[in-house]
């Protein structure tokens, strides 16, 4: 992330060296020896810490270029003698913390063609998934030069990734990858960080969810998260390069990413703005970003200094035990804004020890996580490790007996987080009216010799919910497992289900069933001859319903295989 909002520099720095119209040339004839780095944006909200950061260090002459006479480089991105007013500087390194990255233009990766163009490498704070992942155009010009080109040097993808590398550790089968930013609300906020939020708010954002990129409203999912120490805040999904970089890297089944503001207020209303861009009311909430930033600045006293991230793996170990492991940082007294810094600190330490191969690529765990550690030691910050042992609803449920199933039929009720399932399937239907009535409170799929079956199972802090999709033709149900019995909700029916094994068949008949709270009687009591069973990789279903009152309800039949497999271009 970087913003724009000029800061004291609050250390000691270079003389400046430059009028506006021609500064002077910094050539390496004239360097001390110390490895040279020009931070373009460097008296931003992010920029000017990074600075900070490298300047507190031995060996490193760090030039803050910008626009104003008061940098000590006057230097304006879109020059077109951008380039030789690099290669008179004579950079070992230049970090372009300015931004917003996604506003760059035609050209957006200019800068970064110039350092390689001086024989520099370079580093961006990029956190626009679009503008990361396109570094990787530059691949074949950055080795031939010799020179490393990493975009998103910042909180996300590059501390985030070095977390999620860390917990994937051991990790055969990865589930889930989700990571969130909880900002204190007294943290500086850059106008161009602001612009970059808003301009993801209420429009859709490209989420990579059981193994399929699905649109989703950008600040929409609204949830309450914790940070050790904090009270719970709200958050909400939001656009980052983990998510179009994580699931090729990691082999993730989902990926995801949210952010949250402190203060109720502010989240919730965002929330409530975030309809204008969704009922297609407006185009965009970026325009609004300044009178926003001026309003949120007047309940800056109303917040704290204490915010925090954390990232999530969720997944199954070489043994098939079920792991759930997070990594939560927390930082006070005001020193979350010096976070996003910390990975540039990290990766100039490494390109000046020769550390980091030439080529272009996002930072997608360039550094081990104990690196980052050591450099948020130096702030006020705690990290944390913590590892849950997880079970699934249903072999929680049948305990002993699931390990007696076939391995297809184990795997289709694998719900660690998001699964799904395609195939086809056969469905038959009662005639009679009451049959055709229950049918469609059920909504029931319509008769037919062959249709295309998806079947989403999803992990819920209830249970799961299951959506059938047959030929477009959608019904749900909400599974939770309760003193010792599994229950299934349609709507305002529910049922309880005698899960057992039987031979290698998983069978649900049913018990007991409630309408509107109220028990149902015997004879209204659908009968469930329903069997699960495996043929090879394939998980096949056979469910038969029926009433006294209406005879046959439904039978489907057929068979599902899992279409949730990560992609497979993880790195090597």
């Amino acid at each position: 992330m970087a913003g724009d909002a000029p800061v004291p520099e609050g250390e000691g720095g270079q003389p400046p060296v430059a009028d506006g119209d021609s500064p002077r040339s910094i050539s390496k004839a004239e360097k001390t020896g110390a490895f040279r780095v020009l931070v373009i944006g460097g008296r931003g909200v992010f920029g000017s810490r990074l600075a900070a950061m490298l300047r507190a260090r031995s060996g490193f002459e760090v030039l803050i270029a910008g626009r104003s006479a008061g940098s000590d480089v006057v230097l304006d991105r879109s020059a077109p003698d951008l380039a030789a007013r690099i290669i008179a500087i004579g950079p070992d390194v230049v970090i372009d913390a300015a931004g917003p990255f996604q506003d760059y233009g035609d050209d957006g990766y200019a800068v970064a063609r110039a350092a390689i163009g001086a024989g520099a490498h370079y580093l961006d704070l990029s956190d626009d998934a679009g503008f990361t992942a396109g570094i990787a155009d530059l691949d074949a010009q950055a080795r031939a030069a010799g020179v490393a080109v990493i975009s998103g040097v910042s909180s996300v993808p590059a501390l985030s990734s070095a977390a999620a590398a860390a917990l994937c550790e051991g990790l055969d089968d990865v589930h889930l990858i989700e990571s969130a930013i909880l900002p204190g609300n007294r943290a500086p906020r850059g106008l161009s960080v602001m612009q970059a939020i808003l301009a993801q708010v209420g429009r859709p954002l490209s989420v990579w969810r059981a193994g399929e990129t699905v649109a989703r409203p950008g600040w929409s999912g609204l949830r309450r998260d914790r940070l050790p120490g904090l009270p719970p805040r709200w958050s909400s999904l939001i656009g980052a390069p983990d998510l179009a970089l994580f699931p090729g890297h990691f082999r993730a089944r989902s990926v995801s990413f949210r952010a949250g503001l402190e203060l109720p207020i502010m989240h919730l209303g965002l929330w409530v703005m975030s309809w204008l861009p969704r009922l297609g009311l407006v185009r965009s909430l970026a325009p609004a970003a300044r009178p926003l930033r001026r309003m949120a600045d007047l309940l800056e006293g109303l917040g704290s200094d204490r915010g925090g991230m954390f990232t999530r793996v969720v997944g199954r170990d070489a043994s098939g035990k079920a792991r759930d492991r997070r990594w939560t940082l927390v930082a006070a007294a005001g020193d979350g804004p010096h976070i996003p810094a910390v990975p540039g600190d990290v990766m100039v330490a490494r390109l000046a020890a020769g550390q980091v191969p030439a080529g272009a690529r996002a930072c997608i765990a360039e550094f081990p996580l104990s690196e980052a550690e050591t450099a948020l030691a130096r702030l006020t910050t705690t990290t944390t490790r913590e590892e849950t042992h997880m079970m699934p609803m249903f072999e929680a449920a049948l305990g002993d007996d699931f390990a007696r199933l076939p391995k297809g039929v184990r795997d289709l009720h694998d719900i660690l987080h998001v699964r799904r399932w395609r195939g086809r399937a056969r469905i038959d239907r009662g005639t009679g009216l009451l049959s055709r009535l229950t049918c469609v409170l059920f909504r029931f799929p319509p008769a037919t010799e062959d249709v295309a079956v998806e079947v989403t199972m999803i992990r819920t802090d209830a249970g799961e919910t299951w959506v059938r999709d047959f030929g477009g033709r959608k019904f749900r149900s909400r599974l939770a497992w309760k003193n010792g019995e599994v229950t299934e909700r349609f709507g305002p029916m529910s049922f309880t289900l005698g899960l057992a094994v039987e031979g290698e068949a998983l069978v649900y008949p049913v018990h007991r069933g409630r309408c509107l709270g109220l028990p149902i009687p015997a004879f209204a009591l659908p009968k469930s001859d329903a069997f699960e069973r495996a043929e090879g990789d394939r998980a096949t279903f056979d469910v038969h319903l029926s009433t006294g009152p209406t005879g046959l309800l439904v039978h489907y039949r057929g068979w599902l295989l899992a279409a949730d497999d990560p992609p497979d271009d993880a790195a090597d």
